[in-house]
């Protein structure tokens, strides 16, 4: 079923990983789709048009003002609107809290929460004109866990899930639905540079996995049925939520 037929999304951080398979989900349900990301987004493109959708995709720093100025006018010079908005770009250096500087706590934060809030900004006023839109914010299970080392990462997810309420409690009214969804630990291009490579991740993967409800590592697939469904027309009466896609390796918030 093309249930999104007629629509574009933008998919940020789209050049691989989550946002790669969030990208080819939606086109696959009929979207047209904006890849952005500060890579090069052409493989991304090529999966997205072998759907037999039309994609594009942009380099762009979400956290930059004038960047995403320029994101918004050429989405609307190729489409003339953006209907969904998914935001998957973020950022997560591990360093021990006392080791943190505060232009690294920045930028974190400048990715993490002010780019999203950028991208509201610019794309909500047509979402509220045409009285539908859909937001998703990709979150993360860290928030609910003990985890050392991520103290900024972990509060930038925090506020995103806060941003994402504090969203959908005013943009309600106007057929605008904003929801969160929090993976765990995947086998993404991002967290396999981040731990050291494949021999590192993978015993990490499979610690995790030992600790979840389904106990297999997860893969980019498995959280776009969610991300999905909360744009379609089935959930016009769902705002507001964080839903946990990790296996079950959080079981309560």
């Amino acid at each position: 079923m093309r249930t999104l037929h007629g629509k574009v999304a933008l998919v940020t951080g789209g050049a691989r990983g989550f946002g790669q398979a969030i990208a080819h989900r939606l086109a696959q349900d009929g979207a047209d789709i904006v890849i952005a990301d500060t890579g090069d987004g052409a493989e991304t493109v090529r999966i997205v048009e072998a759907t037999g959708r039309a994609a594009v995709a942009i380099r762009c720093d979400i956290s930059a003002p004038d960047q995403v100025a320029m994101l918004q006018q050429q989405i609307d010079d190729r489409f003339g609107r953006c209907d969904i908005l998914v935001n998957n770009a973020g950022i997560y250096p591990t360093s021990k809290f006392e080791d943190i500087a505060l232009e690294e706590w920045r930028r974190v934060m400048s990715v993490n929460v002010d780019g999203p809030f950028l991208l509201a900004k610019a794309f909500l006023p047509g979402m509220r004109r045409r009285s539908w839109g859909r937001i998703v914010n990709i979150a993360s299970n860290t928030i609910s866990r003990v985890i050392t080392e991520r103290s900024s990462y972990i509060t930038s997810k925090t506020a995103l899930v806060g941003f994402t309420r504090a969203l959908a409690s005013e943009y309600g009214p106007y057929g605008i639905t904003v929801n969160a969804v929090s993976p765990g630990r995947s086998r993404t291009p991002g967290v396999l540079e981040d731990v050291g490579g494949d021999a590192a991740a993978e015993e990490r993967f499979q610690a995790a996995a030992k600790l979840q409800a389904i106990p297999r590592v997860q893969e980019p697939s498995d959280l776009v049925g969610a991300v999905s469904f909360l744009c379609s027309d089935d959930t016009a009466f769902i705002t507001g939520q964080l839903i946990n896609v990790d296996g079950g390796l959080v079981r309560s918030v």
